[in-house]
């Protein structure tokens, strides 16, 4: 049988095992410079603006303005704003890159009970270049799905745009197009998680390429499984509820330090290790051979 809650316990007990026995600051820094690198392009704690910015006891900004100096220089509003997207592509290119390669990093420092930087970064060059082009095809996916439902939204709402209304056809353009957007999130979202919590460790386990570690993911171990990876998502997120408490609480004792870039992996790198953990040991139930994690020799 194949359990959600049994990998809990023996994932709490390595994260033990690799952060605490015995304790090494070097290991915490290098360990979190790893899961910084894995993280990067995929979102981070950040807690930033103000509850009450939309609060307003007078009338409301005058934007005339902007607009009409907009309008007056329209051509060179454009050329700014093509720029800021390409150089914001070519920002979150160069961390989808670098994440990719440091999952394997990280991965490899959890499996193996060990901190390297330069090394791993050198050995796990193929495979990371083999993910990032995965993750690169997700990306413009994701761009192509955003441009098609805006543009078919925009194309169906028409009437109303050009009336200044709000009636059938923008009605019709939010639910249709804002409903298959919903699902192309949803789906790009689900590879997202497979690929992070099961692909990646087939590849690092068995030194496959993407694609070969999704027909093994399919074939070897999804058929008649299918619930057990829907539940082990729900555990997963109940496991983030106390995970995301711990961290507000970081947060507050260290004035948000703790929530900084890089400092944010080393102070919270339990957490990391630990869901990391259970995603192995989840894995490892579909057979020996998925059995990721090095174990100590015992001592003699």
């Amino acid at each position: 049988m194949i359990s959600i809650t049994d990998p809990i316990q023996p994932a709490i007990a390595h994260t033990k095992r690799i952060l605490f026995e015995p304790f090494s600051a070097r290991k915490w820094f290098v360990l979190g410079f790893a899961a910084f690198l894995a993280q990067l392009g995929g979102g981070s704690y950040s807690f930033n603006g103000n509850p009450f910015d939309g609060y307003s006891s007078g009338a409301g900004p005058d934007f005339s303005p902007v607009t009409t100096w907009i309008s007056e220089h329209l051509p060179l509003v454009i050329a700014l704003g093509a720029v800021l997207f390409i150089l914001i592509l070519a920002i979150t290119v160069l961390f989808q890159w670098l994440s990719s390669r440091g999952q394997f990093m990280f991965l490899d420092g959890v499996v193996r009970d060990r901190a390297e930087i330069v090394e791993p970064w050198t050995r796990f060059q193929q495979l990371g270049n083999q993910l990032f082009r995965f993750r690169l095809w997700l990306l413009l996916a994701m761009l192509a799905l955003l441009l098609v439902c805006g543009g078919l939204g925009v194309l169906i709402a028409l009437p109303d745009i050009h009336a200044h209304t709000f009636g059938g056809s923008a009605l019709t353009a939010l639910l249709g197009a804002g409903g298959f957007l919903l699902l192309g999130i949803l789906l790009i979202a689900c590879v997202t998680l497979l690929l992070h919590d099961f692909v990646v460790p087939i590849m690092y386990r068995r030194q496959l390429d993407t694609l070969d570690a999704w027909v093994v993911l399919r074939r070897e171990i999804l058929p008649g499984n299918g619930w057990q990876f829907v539940g082990f998502y729900l555990m997963k997120l109940l496991l983030w509820i106390p995970a995301t408490l711990l961290i507000l609480l970081g947060c507050c004792l260290t004035c948000c330090v703790a929530v900084l870039p890089y400092l944010s992996s080393v102070v919270f790198l339990p957490l990391f290790v630990f869901f990391r953990c259970y995603s192995l040991g989840f894995l490892e139930q579909f057979g020996e051979g998925w059995r990721i994690i090095q174990m100590p020799e015992p001592q003699v």
